[in-house]
């Protein structure tokens, strides 16, 4: 009898560290995911002319690990320079001068979701203006956002403490990937997704 209860016991120990959770402890299984991102191809450091853009890469990875919905942040008038100097120089410009670039297209039915992975190059230290055109475009009530960044030594930058202000969103722990690793390493990208998603309890 003693040992039918200890059996009982563990096997509800382990059921219990079993389940999907963050480390919150939110169960993440049944959850509705969305993947937001702006990507650019073109010249870019250290990988040269892309026709897929890093970000865009890593982006259809998660969705396709989580079964998230995906949706790309185009730009209404896209006249970024192709070249990769030009394209910092706007990049700063707008930076500095906080700019809402216009965008196209919408998530229409943006409060279904609970979770938002957003996901970003990292220029000057942050995401592109146009993201925050999007983030500001909706309600964050509720939802919890993960963050991802491509970059070339940047990291994540300051892209999770402006998420948290902008949204004011639970935020996670975001993953930063090497734009060369997108680009020419996919089997590590996938892996180090998988393993960050587990880790958040995906």
């Amino acid at each position: 009898m003693k040992m039918n209860i200890l059996s009982c016991v563990f096997a509800a120990i382990v059921g219990l560290f079993s389940i999907n959770t963050n480390a919150k402890g939110d169960d993440m299984t049944n959850k509705k995911n969305l993947v937001v991102y702006f990507s650019r191809a073109g010249e870019q450091y250290s990988v040269g002319n892309i026709t897929k853009g890093n970000t865009k890469i890593v982006a259809e990875i998660i969705a396709e690990k989580t079964g998230a919905d995906l949706f790309e942040v185009k730009l209404q008038n896209d006249n970024y320079p192709a070249d990769y100097t030009s394209l910092t120089e706007v990049a700063q410009s707008e930076h500095n001068a906080k700019a809402r670039p216009e965008i196209i297209g919408d998530v229409e039915n943006f409060a279904d979701y609970d979770n938002v992975f957003v996901g970003s190059p990292i220029w000057w230290s942050d995401m592109p203006m146009a993201l925050y055109t999007f983030i500001e475009k909706h309600d964050w009530s509720n939802k919890t956002v993960i963050p991802f960044t491509t970059h070339e030594g940047s990291g994540l930058g300051s892209v999770p403490a402006n998420l948290k202000t902008t949204t004011k969103a639970n935020v996670l722990d975001g993953l930063a990937t090497y734009g060369h690793d997108a680009q020419n390493n996919q089997d590590k990208v996938k892996e180090s997704v998988g393993a960050w998603l587990t880790e958040l309890g995906f």
